[in-house]
């Protein structure tokens, strides 16, 4: 596949032999390409364009091997007016191994339904009877969720898979879909149920070891306790009761994986195309550090979510997720200059038109991302995608990932979606894509799960003051 690749560069001196051989070689490239016509003296900005094999020409020339993503080589032009790319050959290939946990992250309240568990092992065999030597008929991932039908004993599980088909499967490695709401209220269910813990256990006439032997209980089995005290048990047996010895028995209770539903972390959006906008940024930040709000970046964010899939962690209290977009080669110095001096890490949307060798190199991007700050997607052009059709909307979600994971080597989950701009069938094609957040236009301190690639941020103005930040921050 052969794309158009465009260049914009600035007129600048160069002080090295290097950069002048390359700019000499480009500059080559461009007269060839874009013509004889001399440009005027008044513009400022000039451009020309070439194919993939003039790039592969000009790498030969300054000795740069084919795959590198270091900052001398511009990002693949994308024409939305003339409709972008128009087969999915053509489409960037990425990786999109953690869309089925990024689904499983983004499940509403329905995936806390009457029963549902979900495997927390790297895989799960489901078997034909309940003991390690049957067959395995199936095997289970992890994050999968499944039905249990019911509890055959303490180590295994009879259950209903997604597609229809029953089971058993070891217990410790499933856990309990759950809310905070829920949980006392699901732990009551098991409620004096007892398990043996032992090989087998005695089961006697009379509390007393002396007493006659009435049968004998397998270990893992269920026990329910009638009644106890520090030594003995009263349980049904057969078809009347029987005593065993409270030292072998252990209450039983599945594992849970409470979820989270609710998030109370209020998203300030920070855009610099707005005159004035970074110069107010540190006073707002000091305030809020000053009244004790920890700022985080999406990237804290999605670890978080990452981790309650596993054990059960809450987001700090007192959390503010910063976001900053419109970051162009003329304000990104400037912009790291600010975060550093106010020693704040945020997250920052970068749109992929402007990454390139004239504009934030690839050293920027590297340089900010050592400095702690979170790199994701603000789109390629900044059009707004609710207003292109689905294969250019397609190609801006997976041209910016791409480009940004090249440079970043870090998986980019999280998109600032141009001027806002989302709507069911723009999540639909970020699912797609690959992206697990969108940040959207919705004027909110709080979210839930199935808002996740719509959250609302607060847009923070040049003439904001840093009280009325604070203000939308604590709801007031």
């Amino acid at each position: 596949m052969a794309y158009a690749y465009t260049y914009r560069r600035r007129r600048r001196s160069f002080s090295s032999g290097g950069p002048l051989v390359a700019f000499l070689i480009v500059a080559s490239f461009g007269i060839l390409f874009a013509g004889c016509g001399a440009p005027k003296d008044d513009e400022p900005m000039e451009e020309f364009t070439f194919t993939a094999d003039d790039v592969a020409r000009f790498r030969e020339l300054t000795g740069q091997e084919e795959g590198s993503t270091t900052s001398v080589e511009a990002q693949p032009y994308l024409d939305a007016e003339e409709g972008g790319i128009e087969s999915e050959e053509e489409m960037p290939v990425l990786d999109l191994s953690l869309v089925s946990t990024y689904d499983s992250i983004r499940s509403g309240p329905a995936a806390t339904g009457e029963d549902l568990y979900r495997v927390t092992n790297t895989f799960l065999n489901v078997r034909s009877a309940p003991n390690v030597t049957a067959d395995s008929s199936d095997r289970l991932d992890n994050g999968d969720v499944i039905t249990v039908l019911e509890f055959v004993d303490a180590a295994w599980a009879h259950v209903r898979l997604p597609n229809g088909r029953e089971g058993y499967v070891a217990q410790r490695y499933i856990a309990k879909l759950t809310s905070e709401a829920k949980l006392a209220e699901e732990k009551e269910k098991f409620k004096d149920l007892y398990f043996v813990d032992f090989g087998f256990l005695n089961v006697r006439k009379a509390p007393d070891g002396q007493s006659d032997k009435i049968g004998e209980l397998p270990g893992q089995a269920f026990v329910k306790v009638l009644s106890k005290d520090d030594v003995w048990a009263r349980i049904p047996f057969e078809s009347g009761e029987g005593y065993v010895a409270v030292q072998y028995l252990s209450p039983f209770l599945p594992n849970f994986l409470v979820r989270q539903e609710q998030f109370a972390l209020p998203v300030l959006h920070y855009r610099l195309e707005e005159e004035g906008t970074l110069s107010a940024l540190p006073a707002h930040l000091d305030l809020l550090k000053q009244e004790g709000y920890q700022i985080i970046t999406l990237r804290d964010f999605r670890t978080l979510l990452l981790e309650q899939e596993e054990r059960d962690v809450r987001l700090e209290p007192r959390s503010v997720a910063l976001v900053i977009s419109g970051i162009t080669p003329e304000n990104v110095t400037e912009l790291s200059d600010v975060l550093r001096s106010s020693n704040v890490k945020a997250t920052l949307c970068v749109q992929t038109q402007y990454v390139g060798l004239t504009g934030i190199t690839e050293k920027t991007i590297l340089t900010l991302q050592a400095n702690g700050h979170d790199i994701q997607s603000g789109g390629h052009t900044g059009d707004d995608l609710r207003s292109l059709t689905n294969a250019q909307v397609e190609l801006e979600l997976k041209q910016s990932r791409k480009i940004l994971e090249q440079y970043t080597r870090k998986p980019v989950f999280a998109i600032a979606y141009p001027l806002g701009g989302a709507n069911a069938r723009v999540e639909a094609k970020a699912v797609e894509a690959g992206y697990l957040l969108g940040v959207g236009a919705a004027q909110e301190r709080t979210f839930q799960r199935e808002q996740f690639l719509r959250l609302p941020a607060f847009v923070i103005s040049s003439s904001a003051t840093a009280e009325e930040v604070l203000g939308l921050v604590k709801g007031e």
